[in-house]
């Protein structure tokens, strides 16, 4: 399945496996809008702005997920995209049933939602995504065991499948601009897009 709202040719599941040196192993790295589920023994990764993460995990069938996303919730058609956490999050439950999760046996661990850039801040943006998870999980009766929401610094978040643990490590200094020119990004298209009336923030 495709997101064509983030990019035609970008799958929603990772693509992109590396080698990481700081933990020797090999990983799946998510992007903005894909989620990966999964009963092997992977270990995922991603990069976190204002987005946030959600990882799953069900230790009695070894079933484990996580997914990236940047805004909270959308209207119509257009809130039918993996940028969205109302769809993320559908989405990922259901690709983990398939594989045999229960949603009563379900713990969720969640990362994001900082403030990295200082107009993010005005529009809460972060802080938005990280009220929306805690309210979802809530409300499917998902027990939240451990949570790292807001801030003003970027994450690195690994989770590894094997035990469901998930590494989280601040990016204080980052020896790039990818994830602030990416949350910039984003920030104008949401600018624009409220001008043009296509999405709504402040619902």
């Amino acid at each position: 399945m495709l997101d064509s709202e983030i990019n035609p040719a970008q799958p929603t599941t990772p693509n992109h496996l590396y080698f990481d040196s700081s933990i020797e192993r090999w990983v799946a790295k998510l992007l903005p809008g894909q989620y990966l589920a999964s009963a092997n023994e992977t270990v995922i990764v991603t990069v976190l702005g204002s987005c946030v993460a959600a990882c799953l995990y069900d230790s009695v069938a070894g079933v484990f997920g996580m997914n990236h996303f940047m805004l909270p919730g959308g209207s119509g058609q257009a809130s039918k995209s993996m940028r969205y956490g109302a769809y993320a999050m559908e989405v990922l439950l259901n690709e983990m049933f398939k594989l045999g999760a229960r949603r009563e046996r379900l713990h969720a661990k969640i990362v994001g939602g900082a403030a990295v850039l200082p107009d993010m801040k005005l529009l809460n943006v972060g802080a938005r995504n990280a009220v929306f998870v805690v309210d979802y999980l809530n409300t499917e009766g998902i027990s939240i065991l451990s949570s790292d929401l807001e801030g003003q610094y970027a994450r690195k978040v690994y989770l590894y499948g094997a035990t469901g643990r998930v590494r989280v490590r601040q990016l204080r200094a980052l020896k790039n601009d990818t994830v602030r020119r990416r949350d910039a990004e984003y920030l104008s298209r949401l600018q624009q897009a409220q001008i043009e009336g296509e999405i709504s923030l402040f619902k």
